[in-house]
């Protein structure tokens, strides 16, 4: 495969071109920063600002979250939960989804990350799926499971609410505004339900003894079906550790245990407990936690007011703060890094948030089955616009022929031109949960990881996605890339949000199609977008149809998704 040194020679001073992994666990990696920094605040919870510089807040040192991570998983054994059973996590951004998440792998257990706001449905396959038999939830929630709890294997179920964490009075305010909206109910006391607060209150600030290894899975993280029926990745310590040590070398320039990272995008995603929740408490820094990503106001708030240094999130949190009305209102130049991932920044997105905030804002890449991060621009050195950056130090990324050869492999393409980009490195999933075949579709024999990206590498070593290979649109013969639709629209001053997609033709088998928002106050006509269009792009790129709306559909971390609005394209073409 290509060397290395293409890339490495493009390193920002002072990073590494591998890490050095020693066996280490993630959960003690907790306990070594809570030996070095026993009362620096560890994770705080910040709700609301008040008048008189007053906060609805709580506050966890990092002591104090060893001593709570230890107790829960005390009680987890003292309820009968053995070593190498799954846990489900179905929990926002609060403090108790931190507790659980260490304290189930001090229990020697496995984390089943379940995303909060999952159907009946939902939650009866990946419960079924992973034989979770225990899941800790907010108790608006139980309902859901309890409309499917007999189809799955769940013995215990614990119960817990936003306002657990808060002293009084802050703790009967917020239940009285959680309750009036639905988002806390009475549960009836039975067999097999649990209080996560009586769990940690009676059980010993001692962990029970376990045996681990670097290779154990610990963590069931869902894809999100974007492919198919959702299947678990199977990521281990190994895997998880060395991403958090590949983000602590990328970075080299942060000061260990002084940043504040703004903990939005959601830890039930592997970005958000990667890049957000792990690698920020490895560095014994402050985690500020808030529920909603969405609550913008809010978001600015806690940066204006507590400086954070450190706020990872996806496009859509960025281009919501350069859009909104007051972002000039506030002081954002406390921000030294963001990492973007998910989906494509957009190159406007990018300039116009660094121009507010002084701080930098870096486009990374990475997929469940990775850790997530594969890749990513240097905060400072080499910064390609559209660019997903350089491999992270002890990772191999390659771009390959699309079709395998006669003997199973692949062909290596040179530089410049398009292929899949295939990744091997210490943070590849084992595989995936009870699905060989899926495992042998995606890992060769070579221990390359194919991520279904069609992507090609520069002469620097800088890789570029070009689109996921099912995005691809094909109209007449030729092959149009989503993303480079979008990026030529995000140009146009009226435009806040945009996705392409291909939509059935009967002459050009696919033709281009924009689903655009528009900024606040403006309008605009077909005409003009295309207009626009023509004068950036080649004739067969240029949308068909342009269809405004007021939002486009998002899943809960964000992500625009593009395949909700090719799935209503073709119901309409059924209709």
């Amino acid at each position: 495969m290509y060397d290395s040194k293409l890339w490495v020679k493009n390193y920002e001073k002072g990073v590494p071109a591998s890490v050095n992994y020693q066996g280490q666990l993630i959960h003690q990696t907790l306990d070594a920063a809570a030996a070095k920094y026993p009362n620096k605040v560890a994770v705080r919870m910040l709700l609301k600002y008040l008048p008189l510089g007053l906060a609805i807040q709580s506050k966890m040192s990092y002591r104090e979250l060893a001593e709570a991570t230890d107790r829960f998983a005390a009680a987890l054994q003292n309820m009968g939960v053995k070593q190498g059973d799954r846990v489900s996590v179905m929990l926002p951004n609060i403090p108790q989804q931190v507790v659980a998440f260490y304290g189930i792998l001090k229990a020697g257990c496995v984390v089943v990350n379940t995303n909060p706001t999952y159907t009946p449905r939902e939650i009866e396959h990946q419960m079924a799926d992973s034989g979770a038999e225990t899941i800790l939830m907010l108790s608006s929630h139980y309902s859901r499971l309890e409309q499917v709890r007999s189809k799955t294997p769940i013995k215990r179920v614990i119960l817990t609410d936003v306002p657990d964490p808060l002293g009084f009075p802050f703790n009967r305010l917020v239940e009285k505004q959680v309750r009036a909206g639905g988002l806390m109910v009475d549960v009836a006391d039975g067999p097999g339900i649990f209080r996560f607060q009586n769990l940690l209150a009676t059980s010993p600030a001692k962990a029970p003894s376990i045996s681990a290894k670097p290779d154990d899975v610990v963590l069931l993280q869902y894809t999100g079906g974007t492919t198919g029926v959702p299947k678990a990745a199977m990521l281990t310590h190994a895997n998880l550790v060395n991403n958090v040590l590949q983000l602590e070398a990328w970075l080299p320039s942060l000061e260990w245990g002084g940043e504040k990272t703004l903990g939005a995008i959601p830890f039930f995603h592997v970005y958000g407990m990667t890049v957000a929740m792990l690698f920020t408490l490895y560095s014994g820094s402050e985690l500020i936690v808030t529920p909603d990503p969405r609550k913008t106001d809010l978001v600015l708030e806690i940066i204006h007011k507590e400086k954070v240094s450190l706020y990872p999130g996806i496009p859509t949190m960025y281009n919501a703060i350069i859009n909104h009305p007051k972002v000039t209102e506030f002081n954002l130049r406390s921000v030294k890094a963001c990492m973007s991932g998910g989906m494509a920044l957009p190159v406007e997105v990018q300039r116009r948030f660094e121009e507010i905030t002084g701080g930098k804002l870096i486009e990374g890449y990475g997929l469940t089955e990775t850790s997530p991060v594969a890749c990513a621009n240097p905060l400072n050195g080499i910064r390609k616009a559209g660019s997903i950056g350089l491999p992270v130090p002890s990772t191999q990324v390659a771009i390959v022929s699309l079709d395998q050869r006669e003997d199973g492999g692949y062909d290596l393409v040179p530089p410049g031109s398009e292929g899949e980009l295939v990744v091997k490195g210490p943070q590849v999933m084992k595989g995936y949960w009870q699905r060989q075949d899926e495992t042998d579709k995606v890992i060769d024999k070579e221990g390359w990881f194919h991520t279904g990206d069609i992507a090609k590498m520069d002469a620097d070593g800088c890789f570029y996605i070009v689109d996921r290979k099912k995005d691809l649109i094909i109209a007449s013969g030729y092959n149009i890339v989503p993303r480079e639709v979008e990026e030529v629209l995000y140009m146009h001053p009226k435009v806040q949000e945009v996705v392409v997609a291909g939509v059935p033709d009967p002459k050009r088998g696919e033709t281009v199609k924009a689903y655009v928002v528009l900024k606040e106050g403006q309008s605009s006509s077909v005409d003009e977008i295309r207009d626009f269009c023509k004068e950036n792009l080649a004739p067969y790129k240029v949308p068909v149809f342009v269809d405004f709306r007021s939002e486009l559909p998002k899943s809960q971390v964000g992500k625009i998704l593009r395949r909700v609005l090719v799935e209503e394209e073709k119901a309409k073409q059924a209709g």
